[in-house]
């Protein structure tokens, strides 16, 4: 693809989101469809358009007391055969298919009609369109603003339109991962006395994890479950040689009224006698949902909020004393699939429900 690709946000949401999808974004490969954005919005004259770097945002300037953001990511993990676009009926539903269409053009897809249509929203609204939130966090444009940029995410509420079914998931679950090491001495596997095993050590690693009960918390009704899982491990020397070091990676997903240095502390419990070594960790965020604007928003979209178990970048906004939820189209158990899609309703509820909260 050459040239930079024109598009139409008046177009249906389906031809939009599809005109996305099309556009080739993996992660740290965003320049294209970020000259998009950029150029298709600042066709706008109600909205004041600022890139960094592959990032957008685009905001309105009315002098209203309270200011929102909605935001979005650009990118897409690598393609795996699904591209490009298909519009499929399947049982009476009409779905979107291709890459990064549930997880997430749809909802930048609605987002962008909506930037484009509303010029006289009821809140000062900031639409944010950011780059690399598939890949390491030091990447990630929502991360730069945060740390260089703040005033570019200042509001009273935000809303991040991850996968959601259509539906208010809250807040989000920290993450930590860990290295368990075990260790021991090398011999010649045909003299293993002169030898210490730590493959077999790690045993009592797998051990504690299969006998671990995971908490179950509810924070503002809901009810976020933990989870504790090895999801990987290395070890090994040879075929001949009793190893010296094993390592077991650990991950811990914990609910957003533990932080991330608590949840350490409680690791290196359940793990006691053991070397542990936190790889990386970030907090969570806590659902926020008693906050006048929270209530207004779901009042506004409807539905039973649920809690997000998953991380996502609601956690930047929670960091900044800024309240957030996900709200976006498709179901987050598609994310990073091959036959990822979005249900066609899912972009006209999350639309009717985001234009309704705008304009109240």
């Amino acid at each position: 693809m050459t040239g930079t690709p024109a598009l139409d946000l008046s177009a249906d949401a389906v031809d939009l989101l599809r005109a996305l999808v099309d556009i080739p974004s993996e992660s740290r490969s965003e320049g294209l469809i970020a000259d998009a954005v950029e150029h298709a919005l600042a066709e706008y004259d109600h909205l004041d358009v600022v890139r960094d770097g592959h990032t957008i945002v685009a905001r309105t300037h009315l002098g209203h007391p309270e200011r929102v953001v909605v935001g979005g990511h650009l990118d897409t993990v690598p393609a795996n055969q699904n591209l490009p676009s298909r519009l499929v009926s399947v049982d009476g539903e009409e779905r979107v298919y291709g890459l990064g269409a549930c997880d997430m053009k749809g909802g930048v897809a609605v987002s962008l009609r909506l930037a484009a249509a509303l010029s006289a929203p009821t809140r000062d609204v900031t639409w944010i369109y950011y780059e690399a939130e598939e890949i390491d966090s030091r990447f990630n444009g929502l991360r730069r603003l945060a740390d260089e940029r703040p005033e570019l995410l200042a509001g009273q509420f935000a809303v991040l339109m991850e996968p959601s079914n259509a539906v208010v998931e809250a807040g989000c679950q920290g993450t930590m991962r860990v290295d368990v090491r075990t260790t021991g001495t090398r011999a010649h596997s045909a003299r293993p006395w002169m030898g210490h095993n730590a493959i077999h050590d790690a045993g009592e690693v797998l051990r504690r994890l299969s006998a671990y009960e995971p908490r179950e918390v509810e924070i503002d009704g809901l009810v976020y479950r933990e989870g504790l899982n090895a999801v990987g491990i290395r070890g090994g020397v040879a075929g001949n040689v009793i190893p010296d070091e094993c390592v077991v990676s650990v991950n811990y997903r914990f609910a957003p009224n533990r932080s991330a240095v608590k949840g350490e502390v409680h690791l290196r419990e359940v793990f006691a006698g053991f070397d542990v070594s936190v790889v990386d960790a970030v907090d969570g965020a806590l659902p926020g949902l008693s906050h006048p604007a929270a209530q207004a928003f779901v009042a506004a979209v409807g539905g039973t909020p649920s809690p997000k178990f998953g991380w996502t970048d609601v956690a930047r906004f929670s960091a900044l004393g800024v309240p957030a939820v996900n709200f976006g189209t498709g179901n987050p158990s598609l994310a990073h699939h091959q036959d990822e899609y979005v249900p066609v309703a899912d972009l006209v509820r999350v639309e009717a429900g985001l234009r309704a909260w705008l304009t109240s």
